[in-house]
């Protein structure tokens, strides 16, 4: 059964939010990020990266899974390119952070790279693409997992879901391509568990192995879908390995094996394109490309056809004028911490 959704203003959200970090001893400047980051989350659509989850980091603050009061040090430098060390803290504050040293450093050199290792779940992995495009950056960014999908033509979990994200600043409204390399992130899954929903294509295997869209399903069976078969499964792969070469961290295999997904691997990349070819060029790519995609004809009046980012700036301007919509379960849930 369809869980009810609820919707609540933003601001009121952030405070409730917000009070309840600070009720776990973290520093007022990071509870107001942190809050900041997963009501947003929710504000653009992205539930399942947001708010659902907001319950289950205040517990990991609270039972020493993260380590609140860790900042992230940078522990060599090479130019454009440095390695940071999340010395196990909170991957929110952790990703943002390096995002940032990327762009100032893009700012510097043209480009950056942060590499980061010992790091926590970033949540929303697109919250950091939106933050480049802010800064009128070019971003690229990606983490590895603990093992979350098999190979293809196995079945055994052995390649992470390692969710990679692309942006683009635009003044039109920024292009951000936030995915994962399975057809839909566990997150998504639960979401649509929880609308009573089922997925729009085949996402896993059920426990029989066939392919199914039902989340129910998929969770069962432990087999997730990788985006484009094994094209897929090799990108997964990859991401993996160039993390953990890069930031000097974990792999995924390496994640798995300690039994819970922690010290995590990841990448931040920023460019400054600006400097190559003025401050508008980038935008006047994007326009014409995004111009063209919207003459495409629909298959049906139903579902029209959105650039990447596109939703989510219309799921924004929903929020922002109605409420952020919030499974009532879940603001019960975060009203008892």
């Amino acid at each position: 059964m369809a869980e009810p959704v609820i919707r609540v203003p933003f601001e009121q959200v952030h405070t409730k939010l917000e009070d309840v970090l600070l009720g776990t001893g973290l520093p007022p400047e990071d509870a107001r990020l942190y809050a900041r980051l997963f009501v947003e989350a929710s504000r653009d659509g992205v539930p399942s990266h947001g708010l659902n989850r907001f319950a289950g980091f205040v517990r990991l603050l609270r039972d020493g899974g993260a380590d609140g009061r860790a900042q992230p040090q940078c522990v060599s430098a090479l130019g454009a390119l440095e390695q940071w060390d999340g010395r196990l803290g909170p991957g929110p504050l952790n990703a943002w952070r390096s995002m940032a040293r990327a762009i100032e450093l893009a700012r510097e050199h043209g480009l950056g790279c942060v590499a980061l290792r010992r790091t926590n779940h970033w949540m929303r992995a697109g919250s950091y693409g939106w933050q480049a495009a802010e800064a009128g950056m070019i971003g690229i960014c990606w983490t590895n997992t603990i093992a979350l999908m098999p190979p293809w033509g196995a079945s055994l979990a052995k390649i992470g879901n390692n969710p990679l994200v692309l942006a683009v600043p635009r003044r039109g409204g920024h292009l951000v391509l936030d995915m994962a390399m399975s057809q839909f992130s566990f997150g998504r899954l639960g979401t649509l568990l929880r609308a009573g929903e089922q997925a729009p294509v085949p996402g896993g295997y059920d426990a029989q192995g066939c392919l199914t869209a039902d989340p129910a399903s998929i969770l069962h069976g432990g087999r997730p879908l990788p985006i484009g078969y094994w094209k897929g499964a090799g990108l997964a792969m990859m991401l993996d390995v160039i993390a953990a070469v890069l930031s000097g961290g974990l792999a995924t295999h390496q994640i798995t094996a300690s039994g819970s997904e922690r010290s995590l691997s990841q990448v931040f990349l920023a460019f400054d394109a600006a400097r190559l070819a003025g401050p508008e060029a980038i935008g006047r790519v994007a326009d014409t490309v995004v111009a063209d995609l919207h003459q495409a004809v629909p298959l049906s009046p139903d579902c029209p056809i959105f650039y990447p980012g596109e939703r989510a700036l219309r799921a924004r301007q929903d929020s922002l004028c109605l409420g952020v919509p919030v499974f009532q379960p879940v603001w019960d849930e975060i009203g008892r911490l």
